[in-house]
């Protein structure tokens, strides 16, 4: 039985804000309000406690349904839970009267504009793709299937669109979509075969053309104006 699930409001909130009212988890939980995905080590670096400890306080706020964990390859990327628990901060910092530093990326400027992860399309322009693939409803998510994604009868017809097979891309021997941490922005572009699919089109299409020489992807004025028209995605 999930004890939490069976209390009441009365007994609950004192858990929750014993939760996050220790610093360290505070400044943990005040960091991921901005919508990004970060590791462990950097939410020690931020709270300003030693990896152990920090694995104890994110444990902690796991377990407190206040943040949630992705692992992808050798990292595992924590993010807050969901829009009530952003809620509720922000309304704390209300309260606290203090704004919120901003996130700053560090990642060279061309990169973090557009560039290929593996074999999909990652950066700023991945990310903003990806928002609008899930603004449209052409993809679906569910928390118990955790970044894994599904294809809507809407998402079928629009990817069909675009040339992409959704029932031959899902036939292929690998993950077929789900929400890749972004490097740089450190919140979800499409990976899998999915997203491999979509680049391929995107460079079918000269939306954009690699560079020969590094992951950078340049979007092209034809780009510019393909994803405006279909996707409503100002770039």
């Amino acid at each position: 039985m999930d004890v939490a699930a069976q209390e009441t409001p009365d007994a609950a909130a004192p858990r929750i804000a014993a939760a996050i009212g220790e610093p360290a988890r505070a400044r943990m939980l005040y960091c991921l309000l901005d919508g990004r995905a970060r590791t462990s080590t950097e939410l020690a670096a931020i709270a300003g406690v030693t990896p152990p400890t920090a694995s104890a306080h994110l444990q902690r706020l796991t377990n407190h349904q206040l943040v949630t964990v992705t692992a992808q390859g050798r990292h595992r990327y924590y993010r807050l839970r969901d829009r009530r628990v952003a809620a509720l901060l922000e309304a704390l910092s209300v309260v606290a009267g203090r704004p919120r530093d901003a996130f700053v990326p560090r990642t060279p400027i061309r990169l973090r504009a557009a560039r290929t992860c593996y074999d999909h399309l990652a950066g700023t322009l991945g990310v903003s793709l990806h928002d609008r693939l899930m603004a449209l409803g052409w993809l679906s998510s569910s928390s118990k299937k955790g970044p894994a994604y599904d294809v809507t009868a809407a998402g079928i017809a629009g990817f069909a669109a675009l040339g992409i097979d959704v029932a031959a891309t899902r036939a292929l021997r690998r993950r077929f979509a789900f929400g890749c941490v972004d490097w740089s922005e450190r919140r979800p572009h499409l990976g899998g075969a999915l997203g491999a699919a979509l680049l391929e089109a995107a460079e079918q299409k000269k939306w954009v053309v690699r560079d020969l020489d590094s992951r950078a992807v340049e979007l092209t004025p034809r780009g510019r104006r393909d994803l405006l028209a279909r996707f409503g995605l100002e770039t």
